[in-house]
C-alpha cells in the first residue's frame, strides 16, 4: 500500500494526490478510478479546503485521484508514477505538448496603517530616558536586578502586579516608579549599593509606592492645591496676605503628605525585602551611604547639606529615614540575618561604567575633557567640577566662587563683542568689553556686576558653536580675576592622541591582599577625594579596615 492510501494529504512537487478512504465490504460498486486535470480554482476534495492555488493566488495544475475501493498495489504504483511524472513536469524537467502561461493576479495594496498614538505612560517613559541619557545596557547587570525583582514580587502584597525595570544611564543616585509598575534605577545608585539586599531595599521601596497607589493620591492632593490657588486668585485679591498664607499652607500640606508616603513606602519595602529572604538592614546601610555620599558635594552645589531638613521637599531628610529603617528592620530580625548576596552582586557590577557617560565628556579632578567635541580646559585651583546635562558647573571650597560652561549657537557674522552686549546677561560693563584670542580661537570678554556677585564672562568661538564661560566671585580682587583668565586660557582643542587615550571610569572588583590597607587600595582610585569615596563605595566607616580576602570596589579607567 502506498503512503497516503488512508486519506492523508500528500504534496509532491506542487501536485496534490488525494484519495478517499475505502468503503466497507459490500458497498455499491462505483465507476473505476478517474483522474482530472484542472485549474487552480478547483476546490480540494480534502475537507472542503481551498486548493494551494487558491491560497497563493495564482494558477496551478492539480491532479487528484478518487476511488471508492481500496487501491491495489498496481493502482498505488500508477498513482505514484503519476505523481512523480507530474512533479517532473511542474519542476521543469518535462515540457507538456500544450501549455497555458500562468496568470498574474495583482492583489490590491493594503491601506496604509497609522502608528497608534503613544500612551501617556509611553510618553513619560521617553521623557525619562531623554532626561537620564537613555537606558544602560548590560546583560549581567540586568540579570542581577531581575533576580531581585522576581523574589520581591513573590513576597509582596501584590504578587500579581507586573513590573518593568529600566536601568538609567546616569551617574546620579536616584530611583522612582510610575503607577503602571515601571521602575527606574540609575547606575549611579547601583554603584553605591554594596550588595543585593541594599539594592532590594530600594526596589522594594519603589514597589511599595505602586502597591499603595501613592502617585494617584499625590495627584489628587496636587489638584486640591491647584484648586485652592484658583479660588484665591478669583476671590483673594482683597487680602493678599491671606492669599499668600493659604497657598503656603496648601504647599506645606502637600509636602508633608509626600514625606509621609516616603516613610510609609520605607516600612512596606523593608517588609517585602525581609519576606523575600534579604537582610532587612540593607535599607539602613544604603541610606547611611547615601547620606555620606551627599556630604561629598561642595557647599552650594546640589541640595547642600543633606542633614538639614527641607520642609518643601518631597522626601524626608536622610537621617529621619535611617532611623525609620532601623525601627522597621528590628521588627523582622536582628542585624546580620537574611541574605546579603554580596558576592553575586559584586560580580554583576564588575566593569560597570562609573561617573559620566563617554558621550558627555569626563571630569578628571580640575580638568574637563570632551573627546567627542574635541576640547579641554582646567578649572582654577580649589574648584570641584560637576558635569551636568545642561552645563559644566564648578564651586570653589567655601562657596565664594563659581563657574559655568555651556554652549550656544551664535550667527557667524555676529562679532563676539557685540554678542556680549546683546542682552545675554544683564548689567554688562561696556567699558570692560574686549576682543582677544584663546587657544587660537576668536573670543571676547567682559565684566558684569550684580549683588553680591561680580561675573567675568568669556565667549569663545569653537567651530560652529560659541562656548560661554561665566566665572562668579563675591569678592572682586586682581588675584581672582587673574585666576579666571588663566583658567580660560587652558581651553584648547584636544589632539587625536589625547582623544583616543581618554577612557571612561569603571567599577572594578578586586580582592584585598595581606598587605592591603584602605589607604593603599584607595590610592588606586581614579577619582578626587580618593579615600573618602573608597570608604563610601564600600560601606566602610571612618575607622573600618579591610580584611585580606575581602572583595572591594575601586574606580579605575
Amino acid at each position: 500500500m502506498v503512503a497516503g492510501a488512508h486519506g492523508h494529504h500528500i504534496e509532491t512537487s506542487g501536485a496534490h494526490l488525494l484519495e478517499r478512504r475505502a468503503e466497507p465490504p459490500g458497498a455499491r460498486e462505483q465507476a473505476p478510478p478517474r483522474a482530472w486535470l484542472g485549474r487552480g480554482s478547483q476546490r480540494s476534495a480534502n475537507r472542503g479546503q481551498p486548493s494551494r492555488a487558491d491560497r497563493v493566488g495564482r494558477s496551478e495544475l492539480t491532479i487528484a485521484v478518487q476511488t471508492t475501493r481500496k487501491p491495489t498495489r498496481t493502482t498505488g504504483r500508477l498513482a505514484g508514477a503519476a505523481a512523480v511524472a507530474l512533479g517532473l513536469l511542474l519542476g521543469g524537467c518535462l515540457t507538456p505538448s500544450t501549455s497555458t502561461p500562468p496568470r498574474q493576479v495583482d492583489l490590491p495594496e493594503p491601506p496604509p496603517q497609522r502608528a497608534p498614538a503613544p500612551t501617556a505612560a509611553q510618553r513619560e517613559h521617553e521623557r525619562i530616558l531623554a532626561s537620564y541619557n537613555g537606558a544602560y545596557q548590560d546583560p549581567r547587570l540586568d540579570a542581577v536586578v531581575n533576580r531581585a525583582v522576581e523574589k520581591l514580587v513573590a513576597a509582596s502584597e501584590r504578587p500579581d502586579q507586573r513590573y518593568r525595570v529600566t536601568i538609567l544611564n546616569s551617574s546620579a543616585v536616584n530611583a522612582f516608579a510610575l503607577p503602571s509598575g515601571h521602575l527606574y534605577i540609575t547606575r549611579g545608585l547601583i554603584a553605591l549599593a554594596n550588595d543585593t539586599s541594599e539594592l532590594a531595599s530600594v526596589l522594594s521601596h519603589e514597589m511599595a509606592h505602586v502597591i499603595a497607589s501613592h502617585a494617584s493620591m499625590r495627584e489628587d492632593r496636587a489638584r486640591q492645591v491647584a484648586l485652592v490657588g484658583r479660588v484665591f486668585d478669583n476671590f483673594g485679591a482683597a487680602d493678599p496676605d491671606m492669599h499668600a498664607l493659604a497657598l503656603a499652607k496648601s504647599k506645606i500640606a502637600l509636602a508633608t503628605f509626600s514625606r509621609s508616603q516616603e516613610l510609609e513606602a520605607d516600612g512596606i519595602g523593608v517588609g517585602i525585602a525581609a519576606r523575600a529572604g534579604y537582610d532587612p538592614f540593607g535599607a539602613v546601610r544604603f541610606l547611611s551611604s547615601l547620606e555620606r555620599q551627599a556630604g561629598l558635594r561642595p557647599a552650594g552645589q546640589g541640595s547642600g547639606d543633606a542633614r538639614m531638613p527641607d520642609f518643601v521637599s518631597s522626601h524626608p531628610a536622610t537621617p529621619e529615614r535611617v532611623r525609620n529603617a532601623q525601627i522597621n528592620a528590628r521588627q523582622f530580625s536582628g542585624p546580620g540575618s537574611g541574605d546579603r548576596d554580596r558576592k553575586a552582586y559584586l560580580a554583576g557590577i564588575d566593569g560597570m561604567l562609573y561617573g559620566e557617560d563617554p558621550s558627555e565628556g569626563y571630569v578628571r579632578g580640575r580638568r574637563f575633557l570632551h573627546p567627542r567635541l574635541g576640547f579641554t580646559f582646567v578649572a582654577p585651583d580649589g574648584f570641584a567640577l560637576d558635569n551636568t546635562p545642561q552645563a559644566i558647573l564648578g564651586i570653589k571650597d567655601g562657596g565664594g566662587q563659581a563657574l559655568r560652561l555651556d554652549v550656544v549657537r551664535v550667527p557667524a557674522e555676529q562679532p563676539l563683542a557685540a554678542y556680549l552686549n546683546s542682552g545675554w546677561i544683564e548689567n554688562i560693563d561696556g567699558s570692560t568689553v574686549e576682543e582677544l584670542t584663546i587657544g587660537g580661537f576668536p573670543a571676547a570678554t567682559a565684566l558684569a556686576r550684580g549683588e553680591p556677585w561680580t561675573f567675568r564672562l568669556f565667549a569663545v568661538r569653537f567651530g560652529n558653536d560659541v562656548y560661554r564661560f561665566i566665572f562668579a566671585t563675591k569678592h572682586v580682587t586682581p588675584a581672582a580675576d587673574r585666576a579666571f583668565r588663566e583658567s580660560v586660557s587652558t581651553f584648547r582643542r584636544m589632539s587625536a592622541a589625547e582623544a583616543n587615550s581618554a577612557k571612561p571610569l569603571r567599577i572594578r572588583i578586586v580582592q584585598a591582599g595581606e598587605a592591603d590597607t584602605v589607604e593603599r587600595l584607595a590610592a588606586r582610585m581614579a577619582t578626587d577625594r580618593k579615600e573618602e569615596r573608597f570608604r563610601i563605595l564600600n560601606g566602610l566607616g571612618p575607622t573600618d579596615r579591610v580584611r585580606a580576602g575581602n572583595q572591594v570596589k575601586i574606580v579605575t579607567e
